[in-house]
Protein backbone atom coordinates (compact mmCIF):
# COMPACT_ATOMS: atom_id res chain seq x y z
CA UNK A 1 0.00 0.00 0.00
CA UNK A 2 1.35 3.43 -0.98
CA UNK A 3 0.49 5.89 1.81
CA UNK A 4 1.10 9.62 1.57
CA UNK A 5 1.66 11.17 5.00
CA UNK A 6 1.01 14.92 5.16
CA UNK A 7 2.32 16.79 8.20
CA UNK A 8 1.35 20.45 8.24
CA UNK A 9 2.80 22.92 10.71
CA UNK A 10 1.91 26.59 10.97
CA UNK A 11 3.95 27.48 7.87
CA UNK A 12 5.46 24.24 6.51
CA UNK A 13 4.01 21.10 4.92
CA UNK A 14 6.27 18.07 5.30
CA UNK A 15 5.43 14.89 3.44
CA UNK A 16 6.61 11.34 2.82
CA UNK A 17 5.18 8.76 0.47
CA UNK A 18 5.68 5.26 1.86
CA UNK A 19 5.24 1.80 0.46
CA UNK A 20 4.14 -0.16 3.52
CA UNK A 21 3.26 -3.87 3.40
CA UNK A 22 0.23 -5.28 5.18
CA UNK A 23 0.69 -5.81 8.91
CA UNK A 24 0.01 -9.50 8.23
CA UNK A 25 2.80 -9.70 5.64
CA UNK A 26 6.10 -11.39 6.34
CA UNK A 27 7.73 -8.39 4.68
CA UNK A 28 8.17 -5.67 7.32
CA UNK A 29 10.06 -3.15 5.18
CA UNK A 30 8.80 0.43 4.93
CA UNK A 31 10.16 2.06 1.80
CA UNK A 32 10.17 5.85 1.35
CA UNK A 33 9.23 6.55 -2.27
CA UNK A 34 9.26 10.35 -2.06
CA UNK A 35 9.68 13.02 0.59
CA UNK A 36 10.10 16.75 0.97
CA UNK A 37 8.63 19.92 2.36
CA UNK A 38 6.76 22.92 1.03
CA UNK A 39 6.66 26.26 2.81
CA UNK A 40 3.48 28.28 2.65
CA UNK A 41 2.00 31.55 3.84
CA UNK A 42 -1.16 31.98 5.88
CA UNK A 43 -4.47 31.70 4.06
CA UNK A 44 -4.63 29.77 0.79
CA UNK A 45 -0.93 28.87 0.87
CA UNK A 46 -1.54 25.47 2.48
CA UNK A 47 -3.93 24.57 -0.34
CA UNK A 48 -1.32 25.38 -2.97
CA UNK A 49 1.31 23.42 -1.03
CA UNK A 50 -1.00 20.40 -0.79
CA UNK A 51 -1.76 20.57 -4.51
CA UNK A 52 1.96 20.67 -5.28
CA UNK A 53 2.74 17.65 -3.10
CA UNK A 54 -0.11 15.53 -4.43
CA UNK A 55 0.84 16.38 -8.03
CA UNK A 56 4.45 15.34 -7.35
CA UNK A 57 3.38 12.04 -5.78
CA UNK A 58 0.59 11.26 -8.23
CA UNK A 59 2.91 9.64 -10.74
CA UNK A 60 3.95 7.01 -8.23
CA UNK A 61 0.41 6.30 -7.14
CA UNK A 62 -1.32 7.03 -3.82
CA UNK A 63 -3.55 4.41 -2.21
CA UNK A 64 -4.30 6.36 0.97
CA UNK A 65 -3.54 9.70 2.59
CA UNK A 66 -2.78 10.21 6.28
CA UNK A 67 -3.16 13.73 7.64
CA UNK A 68 -1.68 15.06 10.86
CA UNK A 69 -4.18 17.06 12.91
CA UNK A 70 -2.86 18.74 16.04
CA UNK A 71 -6.08 18.96 18.06
CA UNK A 72 -8.78 16.30 18.17
CA UNK A 73 -10.67 17.81 21.09
CA UNK A 74 -12.88 15.53 23.16
CA UNK A 75 -14.40 13.88 20.09
CA UNK A 76 -11.45 12.48 18.15
CA UNK A 77 -9.45 10.16 20.40
CA UNK A 78 -8.04 7.83 17.74
CA UNK A 79 -7.17 7.87 14.03
CA UNK A 80 -10.37 8.50 12.08
CA UNK A 81 -11.48 7.90 8.49
CA UNK A 82 -12.36 11.32 7.03
CA UNK A 83 -15.99 11.81 6.04
CA UNK A 84 -18.15 14.90 5.56
CA UNK A 85 -19.33 14.52 9.16
CA UNK A 86 -15.74 14.32 10.39
CA UNK A 87 -14.89 17.46 8.39
CA UNK A 88 -17.69 19.33 10.15
CA UNK A 89 -16.21 18.23 13.47
CA UNK A 90 -12.73 19.38 12.47
CA UNK A 91 -14.00 22.82 11.49
CA UNK A 92 -15.57 23.24 14.93
CA UNK A 93 -12.18 22.64 16.56
CA UNK A 94 -10.41 25.55 14.86
CA UNK A 95 -10.64 27.89 17.85
CA UNK A 96 -8.88 25.40 20.15
CA UNK A 97 -5.67 25.69 18.12
CA UNK A 98 -5.85 28.69 15.77
CA UNK A 99 -2.15 28.37 14.93
CA UNK A 100 -2.47 24.88 13.36
CA UNK A 101 -6.01 23.60 12.95
CA UNK A 102 -7.27 26.03 10.26
CA UNK A 103 -4.35 25.22 7.96
CA UNK A 104 -4.61 21.51 8.66
CA UNK A 105 -8.34 21.48 7.97
CA UNK A 106 -7.72 23.26 4.67
CA UNK A 107 -5.07 20.64 3.87
CA UNK A 108 -7.54 17.80 4.42
CA UNK A 109 -10.19 19.55 2.32
CA UNK A 110 -7.69 20.02 -0.52
CA UNK A 111 -6.67 16.37 -0.35
CA UNK A 112 -10.27 15.19 -0.54
CA UNK A 113 -10.90 17.41 -3.55
CA UNK A 114 -7.77 16.33 -5.40
CA UNK A 115 -8.02 12.61 -4.55
CA UNK A 116 -11.75 12.03 -4.12
CA UNK A 117 -11.53 8.25 -4.54
CA UNK A 118 -8.58 7.77 -2.20
CA UNK A 119 -9.32 7.06 1.49
CA UNK A 120 -8.12 9.77 3.88
CA UNK A 121 -7.35 9.30 7.56
CA UNK A 122 -6.95 12.00 10.22
CA UNK A 123 -4.26 11.16 12.80
CA UNK A 124 -4.42 13.36 15.89
CA UNK A 125 -1.57 14.57 18.09
CA UNK A 126 -3.92 14.56 21.07
CA UNK A 127 -5.02 10.93 20.61
CA UNK A 128 -1.89 9.37 22.13
CA UNK A 129 -2.64 11.17 25.40
CA UNK A 130 -6.17 9.77 25.73
CA UNK A 131 -4.71 7.43 28.40
CA UNK A 132 -3.96 10.26 30.83
CA UNK A 133 -5.61 9.58 34.20
CA UNK A 134 -8.12 12.15 35.41
CA UNK A 135 -5.74 13.43 38.09
CA UNK A 136 -3.41 14.47 35.25
CA UNK A 137 -5.93 15.92 32.77
CA UNK A 138 -8.47 17.67 34.99
CA UNK A 139 -8.08 21.39 35.71
CA UNK A 140 -9.00 22.63 39.19
CA UNK A 141 -11.89 24.79 38.01
CA UNK A 142 -15.62 24.23 38.62
CA UNK A 143 -16.47 20.77 37.37
CA UNK A 144 -19.73 21.74 35.65
CA UNK A 145 -17.91 24.38 33.60
CA UNK A 146 -15.02 22.17 32.58
CA UNK A 147 -17.31 19.26 31.69
CA UNK A 148 -19.71 21.42 29.68
CA UNK A 149 -16.97 23.07 27.63
CA UNK A 150 -14.53 20.12 27.57
CA UNK A 151 -11.89 22.21 29.31
CA UNK A 152 -9.16 19.73 30.12
CA UNK A 153 -5.53 18.92 29.43
CA UNK A 154 -5.28 17.17 26.06
CA UNK A 155 -1.53 17.14 25.39
CA UNK A 156 0.17 17.39 22.00
CA UNK A 157 3.12 16.02 19.98
CA UNK A 158 1.48 12.64 20.54
CA UNK A 159 2.47 11.30 17.13
CA UNK A 160 6.12 12.07 17.87
CA UNK A 161 5.95 10.78 21.45
CA UNK A 162 4.40 7.54 20.21
CA UNK A 163 7.04 6.98 17.54
CA UNK A 164 10.02 7.92 19.71
CA UNK A 165 8.89 5.90 22.72
CA UNK A 166 8.49 2.88 20.45
CA UNK A 167 11.99 3.34 19.03
CA UNK A 168 13.36 3.84 22.55
CA UNK A 169 11.88 0.51 23.66
CA UNK A 170 13.51 -1.14 20.65
CA UNK A 171 16.84 0.41 21.60
CA UNK A 172 16.45 -0.81 25.16
CA UNK A 173 15.51 -4.29 23.94
CA UNK A 174 12.35 -4.27 26.04
CA UNK A 175 8.61 -4.49 25.67
CA UNK A 176 6.46 -1.73 27.17
CA UNK A 177 5.36 -3.69 30.24
CA UNK A 178 7.02 -2.50 33.43
CA UNK A 179 8.83 0.44 31.82
CA UNK A 180 8.96 4.06 32.94
CA UNK A 181 10.08 6.42 30.18
CA UNK A 182 10.30 10.17 29.63
CA UNK A 183 10.34 11.61 26.12
CA UNK A 184 11.39 15.23 25.53
CA UNK A 185 10.21 16.60 22.17
CA UNK A 186 12.17 19.83 21.92
CA UNK A 187 11.71 22.12 18.94
CA UNK A 188 10.08 25.46 18.27
CA UNK A 189 7.17 23.79 20.01
CA UNK A 190 8.27 21.63 22.93
CA UNK A 191 6.73 19.14 25.33
CA UNK A 192 7.65 16.35 27.73
CA UNK A 193 5.71 13.10 28.07
CA UNK A 194 5.77 10.56 30.91
CA UNK A 195 5.03 6.98 29.83
CA UNK A 196 4.30 3.99 32.02
CA UNK A 197 3.98 0.59 30.35
CA UNK A 198 4.19 2.40 27.00
CA UNK A 199 1.15 4.60 27.71
CA UNK A 200 1.10 8.34 28.20
CA UNK A 201 0.26 9.16 31.82
CA UNK A 202 1.21 12.85 31.86
CA UNK A 203 2.45 15.49 29.46
CA UNK A 204 3.40 19.13 29.71
CA UNK A 205 0.99 20.70 27.19
CA UNK A 206 -2.64 21.20 28.14
CA UNK A 207 -5.88 22.45 26.59
CA UNK A 208 -3.73 24.16 23.97
CA UNK A 209 -0.07 23.84 22.94
CA UNK A 210 0.73 26.96 25.00
CA UNK A 211 1.01 25.23 28.38
CA UNK A 212 4.24 23.70 29.66
CA UNK A 213 7.81 24.29 28.54
CA UNK A 214 9.37 27.53 27.36
CA UNK A 215 9.31 27.31 23.55
CA UNK A 216 10.59 29.28 20.57
CA UNK A 217 8.03 32.07 20.79
CA UNK A 218 5.55 30.64 23.34
CA UNK A 219 5.70 31.42 27.04
CA UNK A 220 4.76 28.01 28.39
CA UNK A 221 3.58 27.87 32.01
CA UNK A 222 2.61 31.27 33.34
CA UNK A 223 0.69 32.66 36.33
CA UNK A 224 -2.97 33.10 35.24
CA UNK A 225 -2.99 36.23 37.40
CA UNK A 226 -0.44 37.77 35.02
CA UNK A 227 -2.96 37.39 32.20
CA UNK A 228 -5.65 39.07 34.27
CA UNK A 229 -3.27 41.92 35.05
CA UNK A 230 -2.47 42.44 31.37
CA UNK A 231 -6.16 42.47 30.50
CA UNK A 232 -7.38 44.61 33.40
CA UNK A 233 -4.50 46.93 34.24
CA UNK A 234 -2.21 47.09 31.21
CA UNK A 235 -4.93 47.86 28.69
CA UNK A 236 -4.28 44.82 26.52
CA UNK A 237 -6.99 42.93 24.64
CA UNK A 238 -7.48 39.19 24.40
CA UNK A 239 -6.03 39.28 20.88
CA UNK A 240 -2.91 41.19 21.91
CA UNK A 241 -2.32 38.85 24.88
CA UNK A 242 -2.77 35.89 22.53
CA UNK A 243 -0.16 37.33 20.18
CA UNK A 244 2.16 38.15 23.08
CA UNK A 245 2.12 34.66 24.57
CA UNK A 246 2.19 32.70 21.31
CA UNK A 247 4.41 34.81 19.05
CA UNK A 248 6.53 37.21 21.12
CA UNK A 249 7.49 35.22 24.21
CA UNK A 250 9.60 32.15 24.93
CA UNK A 251 13.23 32.13 23.77
CA UNK A 252 12.51 35.09 21.52
CA UNK A 253 10.95 37.13 24.31
CA UNK A 254 13.71 36.51 26.85
CA UNK A 255 16.62 36.97 24.44
CA UNK A 256 15.09 39.86 22.54
CA UNK A 257 16.73 38.60 19.36
CA UNK A 258 15.84 35.06 18.20
CA UNK A 259 13.74 31.94 18.75
CA UNK A 260 16.44 29.78 17.15
CA UNK A 261 18.62 27.87 19.63
CA UNK A 262 21.49 27.75 17.13
CA UNK A 263 21.61 31.55 16.90
CA UNK A 264 21.26 31.91 20.65
CA UNK A 265 24.08 29.46 21.31
CA UNK A 266 26.35 31.46 19.00
CA UNK A 267 25.33 34.71 20.69
CA UNK A 268 25.81 33.25 24.16
CA UNK A 269 29.28 32.01 23.21
CA UNK A 270 30.10 35.61 22.21
CA UNK A 271 29.05 36.90 25.62
CA UNK A 272 25.40 37.88 25.06
CA UNK A 273 23.86 37.63 28.53
CA UNK A 274 20.23 37.64 27.36
CA UNK A 275 20.89 34.78 24.94
CA UNK A 276 22.58 32.80 27.73
CA UNK A 277 19.65 33.47 30.05
CA UNK A 278 17.12 32.33 27.45
CA UNK A 279 18.97 29.04 26.97
CA UNK A 280 19.26 28.46 30.71
CA UNK A 281 15.56 29.18 31.30
CA UNK A 282 14.65 26.74 28.52
CA UNK A 283 16.86 24.01 29.99
CA UNK A 284 15.68 24.72 33.54
CA UNK A 285 12.03 24.24 32.59
CA UNK A 286 12.74 20.94 30.80
CA UNK A 287 14.78 19.76 33.80
CA UNK A 288 11.90 20.62 36.16
CA UNK A 289 9.48 18.55 34.14
CA UNK A 290 11.85 15.57 33.97
CA UNK A 291 12.17 15.70 37.75
CA UNK A 292 8.42 16.02 38.21
CA UNK A 293 7.71 13.11 35.89
CA UNK A 294 10.28 10.96 37.66
CA UNK A 295 8.07 11.43 40.72
CA UNK A 296 4.89 10.71 38.71
CA UNK A 297 6.41 7.47 37.40
CA UNK A 298 8.06 6.48 40.70
CA UNK A 299 11.36 6.08 38.88
CA UNK A 300 12.74 6.29 35.35
CA UNK A 301 14.37 3.74 33.09
CA UNK A 302 15.35 6.07 30.25
CA UNK A 303 14.98 9.60 28.91
CA UNK A 304 14.86 10.32 25.16
CA UNK A 305 15.52 13.62 23.40
CA UNK A 306 13.97 14.35 20.02
CA UNK A 307 12.73 17.25 17.87
CA UNK A 308 14.89 19.85 16.16
CA UNK A 309 16.60 21.02 19.37
CA UNK A 310 16.57 17.66 21.12
CA UNK A 311 18.20 15.95 18.15
CA UNK A 312 20.70 18.60 17.04
CA UNK A 313 21.86 20.52 20.10
CA UNK A 314 24.34 18.54 22.17
CA UNK A 315 24.88 21.68 24.20
CA UNK A 316 21.20 21.92 25.18
CA UNK A 317 21.07 18.23 26.09
CA UNK A 318 24.06 18.82 28.34
CA UNK A 319 22.44 21.88 29.94
CA UNK A 320 19.33 19.88 30.73
CA UNK A 321 21.06 16.79 32.08
CA UNK A 322 23.90 18.30 34.09
CA UNK A 323 21.80 18.53 37.29
CA UNK A 324 20.01 15.20 36.95
CA UNK A 325 22.70 13.07 38.53
CA UNK A 326 20.49 12.55 41.57
CA UNK A 327 18.23 10.45 39.31
CA UNK A 328 21.17 8.36 38.17
CA UNK A 329 21.32 10.10 34.77
CA UNK A 330 24.87 10.94 33.69
CA UNK A 331 25.87 11.88 30.15
CA UNK A 332 28.88 10.57 28.31
CA UNK A 333 30.01 13.86 26.78
CA UNK A 334 31.80 12.27 23.83
CA UNK A 335 28.73 10.23 22.93
CA UNK A 336 26.54 13.28 23.37
CA UNK A 337 28.71 15.39 21.09
CA UNK A 338 28.99 12.68 18.44
CA UNK A 339 25.29 11.78 18.23
CA UNK A 340 24.17 12.13 14.62
CA UNK A 341 21.13 11.17 12.57
CA UNK A 342 20.39 7.76 14.05
CA UNK A 343 19.34 6.68 17.56
CA UNK A 344 22.29 6.97 19.93
CA UNK A 345 22.78 6.28 23.61
CA UNK A 346 24.35 9.38 25.13
CA UNK A 347 24.49 8.32 28.77
CA UNK A 348 27.60 7.06 30.48
CA UNK A 349 28.28 3.36 30.99
CA UNK A 350 26.76 2.25 34.25
CA UNK A 351 24.27 5.13 34.44
CA UNK A 352 21.14 3.97 36.27
CA UNK A 353 18.95 6.01 33.91
CA UNK A 354 19.84 5.77 30.25
CA UNK A 355 19.69 8.85 28.01
CA UNK A 356 19.12 8.58 24.27
CA UNK A 357 18.92 10.86 21.27
CA UNK A 358 16.28 9.48 18.92
CA UNK A 359 15.27 11.26 15.70
CA UNK A 360 11.51 11.48 15.36
CA UNK A 361 9.60 10.45 12.25
CA UNK A 362 6.05 11.71 12.54
CA UNK A 363 5.30 10.96 8.89
CA UNK A 364 6.20 7.29 9.35
CA UNK A 365 3.96 7.04 12.40
CA UNK A 366 1.11 8.74 10.50
CA UNK A 367 1.49 6.22 7.68
CA UNK A 368 1.50 3.30 10.13
CA UNK A 369 -1.62 4.56 11.87
CA UNK A 370 -3.32 5.06 8.50
CA UNK A 371 -2.52 1.54 7.34
CA UNK A 372 -3.65 0.04 10.62
CA UNK A 373 -7.01 1.81 10.54
CA UNK A 374 -7.74 0.99 6.89
CA UNK A 375 -6.82 -2.67 7.35
CA UNK A 376 -9.02 -2.88 10.44
CA UNK A 377 -11.93 -0.84 9.02
CA UNK A 378 -11.59 -0.83 5.20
Amino acid sequence: MNILALNAGSATLKYKLFRIPSKHSADTSEEVLAEGRADFEAGVGIVEATEKVIKECGGVGVDAVGHRLVHGGARFTQPTRVTSEVMDGLRRLRDLDPLHNPAETAMVEAGLRLLPDVPAVAVFDTAFHRTLPEIAWRYAIPRDLSDRLNLRRYGFHGISHQYVSGRLLECLGRGPEGTCLIVCHLGSGASVCALKDGRSVDTSMGLTPLEGLVMGTRSGDIDPGLLLYLLKSAGMTADTVDDLLNHRSGLFGISGRSADVRELEQAAASGNANAELALEVFAYRVRKYIGAYAAVLDGVDAVAFTGGIGERSASMRNRICRSLGFLGLHLDHDRNDEAGNVPARISADGAVVQAWMIPTDEERQIARETRCLLETCP
